[in-house]
């Protein structure tokens, strides 16, 4: 029962410039519609560890977050887990375009049965329609990281 969402906007900057800005993940709150927090609490070897606080209407969970891909310019990737389970995979992979970067923002759903149970709990009905909440979310992210970033 795994999907997968994968979007992807040009901004009008760097993939330097885009990749230093996904890559703090203490800024995802500022793009996320359900990231509202981030503690990170490994800095390891340059792929951080990061709890993700996230809220949909009245309900809040977290996340452990892991970094998994970390290439400069091309690409930023953090497996999460609810209580040692799978839950997914977000990336962000950076192509320089004469415009500047198109930036893909994708998430491959890793849950398991008991995560899917878990997501139920903390996330309501959006468990069961997990595919679309995220398809709007990160349409969402990429239209406030093109805001923030693109200079034009």
């Amino acid at each position: 029962m795994s999907a997968e969402v994968s979007e992807r906007v040009t901004i009008g900057a760097q993939p330097a410039e885009v990749y230093a800005a996904v890559s703090d993940v203490r800024r995802m709150a500022s793009w996320s519609s359900e990231c509202f927090a981030t503690w990170v609490w490994s800095r390891r070897a340059g792929k951080p560890a990061f709890v993700g606080f996230n809220r949909r209407g009245a309900l809040v969970w977290f996340t452990t977050c892991r970094v998994v891909v970390a290439e400069p310019g091309e690409e930023f990737a953090f497996d999460v887990t609810t209580f040692g389970m799978p839950v997914s995979r977000w990336s962000y992979r950076l192509t320089p375009v004469p415009e500047g970067t198109e930036l893909t923002e994708h998430w491959a759903d890793r849950r398991t049965r008991g995560a899917h149970v878990l997501g139920r709990i903390f996330t309501g009905r959006v468990a069961g329609n997990r595919t679309e909440a995220n398809r709007e979310g990160i349409r969402t992210t990429l239209a406030r990281l093109k805001r923030e970033l693109d200079p034009a």
